[in-house]
């Protein structure tokens, strides 16, 4: 997956329309501390007493979550190494 790809997939995950920062590291980084925030929300909301079906669709989004930010990290490792 691209640098451009990713950013705009997170971007849509977390509802960012007017997102505005530039370069590619210093996004990724932003992106991947508001996907760790969300994560910890997602959590906390896991831990309080829901409903089957909502505990469901948080664990499907945690699922989604975690998966982008370990995508981020190998994109962010990635421009890393290439100097």
């Amino acid at each position: 997956m691209g640098i451009k790809k990713f950013i705009k997939n997170v971007k849509h995950t977390l509802g960012l329309n007017d997102y505005g920062i530039e370069g590619k590291k210093k996004s990724l980084k932003d992106l991947l501390k508001r996907l760790r925030e969300r994560k910890r929300k997602i959590n906390k909301l896991l831990e309080a007493s829901l409903g089957k079906k909502e505990k469901n669709e948080l664990k499907e989004e945690l699922e989604i979550i975690s998966c982008q930010i370990k995508k981020g990290k190998k994109i962010l490792h990635g421009l890393y190494s290439e100097k």
